[in-house]
C-alpha cells in the first residue's frame, strides 16, 4: 500500500511539472511578410498585429514589406519557405485569387501551397479623386478621359486594374491604369496631380474628412458605411466589384502545434483593443477572424467566385 501511495504521488508530481500539451513557441524570430509597400492599409494593419503578437507572446516578430503583384511576390517566397512556423505572410485575397484563376499555370504556388491561419477584416475599396476634380462619379471620369485623350488612374492590386480595364471595355473610356505600390503612394499621386483618380481601401478616409478628396464610387458589392450616399460601381452601371479580405497564411505542412500556436497568437492580436480601434478608425469596419478553417474556406469559395466573374 505504501509503495502504491508513493508511486501515485510521484506520478502526480510529474504531471504537474510537465504539462501534457506544452504550447508551441518559435525557435527564433517570426518573420511576418507584408505583400504591399509601406504606408498603406495592409502595412499599417500588419505592423499593428505584429506589435501586438510580440507584446502578448514575448516572441520576436519582425514585420517586413515584400511588395509586388498585389501580394504574389510575397506569397511566392512564403510558399517556398520552410514550414517551421517562422515565416508568415499577410496579403489581400482578391489579387491572389485572380492571379490563380487567370494565370495559375504560371505561378509558382497553388491554393494548397499554404496553411491558412486567420482573417482580419474585409476591405471597403473606393475610387477617389481630388475634391476639385471636374467629375463626381465614374461616368464623369469616363467623359473626362475621352475628352482628354485618356485619364491616368492609379491601382495597387490586380483586381483594381481589371476593374479599370472593364470600364474601358464597356465604354471605350481610354483610362490609363497606373501601377502603384500602396494606397499611400496612390493618394499622394492623386493629391499631387500625377493621376486624376485612384483606388483606396481606408487610407483615403482622413482626406475625405479634410475635404481634400472625394469619393467617386464604392468598388465593393455594397456602399460604404462612412459614405452611404456614394453609389457602387454596379449601381452606376458597371457590373464590377471586388471583395477583398486581409488574411494570414504560412507555408503548407506546418506541424500541428505550430499551426495552432500561430493561429492562437494571431487571433489574440487581432482581437486586441489596439487592432480593433485601428480597423474601426482606418477602415470604418470591424475585425472578423474566421480562423484557419474559415480562412481556407474563404479562399476556396473565392476561387469559385472569381471563375464565375470571368465566365470560367
Amino acid at each position: 500500500m505504501r509503495l502504491a501511495t508513493l508511486t501515485f504521488g510521484l506520478l502526480a508530481a510529474l504531471a504537474i511539472a510537465v504539462p501534457a500539451h506544452a504550447e508551441w513557441k518559435p525557435s527564433g524570430p517570426v518573420k511576418l511578410e507584408i505583400g504591399f509597400g509601406p504606408g498603406g492599409e495592409t502595412d499599417t494593419m500588419g505592423r499593428a498585429i505584429a506589435a501586438e503578437m510580440k507584446k502578448q507572446t514575448g516572441w520576436d516578430v519582425i514585420a517586413a514589406n515584400k511588395p509586388g503583384g498585389g501580394g504574389v511576390a510575397m506569397f511566392t517566397g512564403v510558399g517556398a519557405a520552410k514550414p517551421d512556423g517562422m515565416t508568415v505572410g499577410m496579403g489581400v485575397s482578391m489579387p491572389v485569387l485572380i492571379n490563380l484563376v487567370l494565370r495559375g499555370d504560371k505561378l509558382p504556388f497553388k491554393l494548397d501551397s499554404f496553411d491558412y491561419l486567420a482573417t482580419v477584416t474585409r476591405a471597403q475599396v473606393a475610387i477617389v479623386a481630388k475634391a476639385d476634380a471636374p467629375f463626381d462619379d465614374v461616368a464623369g471620369l469616363v467623359a473626362y478621359s475621352k475628352a482628354n485623350g485618356g485619364a491616368p488612374v492609379a491601382f495597387d492590386a490586380k483586381p483594381q486594374e481589371l476593374i479599370l480595364r472593364g470600364i474601358n471595355k464597356q465604354d471605350d473610356a481610354g483610362i490609363r491604369p497606373v501601377s502603384s505600390k500602396s494606397s499611400a503612394e496612390m493618394i499622394q499621386n492623386v493629391l499631387g496631380g500625377h493621376v486624376v483618380a485612384s483606388f483606396a481601401a481606408g487610407a483615403h478616409i482622413e482626406y475625405l474628412k479634410s475635404g481634400d478628396l472625394k469619393m467617386l464610387a464604392s468598388a465593393t458589392a455594397d456602399r460604404h458605411g462612412y459614405a452611404p450616399d456614394t453609389r457602387t460601381l454596379r449601381e452606376q452601371g458597371y457590373d464590377l466589384a471586388v471583395d477583398p479580405w486581409f488574411y494570414f497564411a504560412a507555408p503548407a505542412g506546418l506541424p500541428a502545434d505550430a499551426r495552432a500556436g500561430l493561429a492562437k497568437a494571431l487571433d489574440a492580436a487581432i482581437a486586441s483593443d489596439a487592432v480593433r480601434k485601428l480597423v474601426a478608425n482606418a477602415f470604418h469596419s470591424e475585425v472578423e477572424n474566421r480562423g484557419p478553417d474559415g480562412t481556407a474556406k474563404m479562399m476556396t469559395d473565392g476561387i469559385a467566385s472569381v471563375k464565375v466573374l470571368f465566365g470560367q
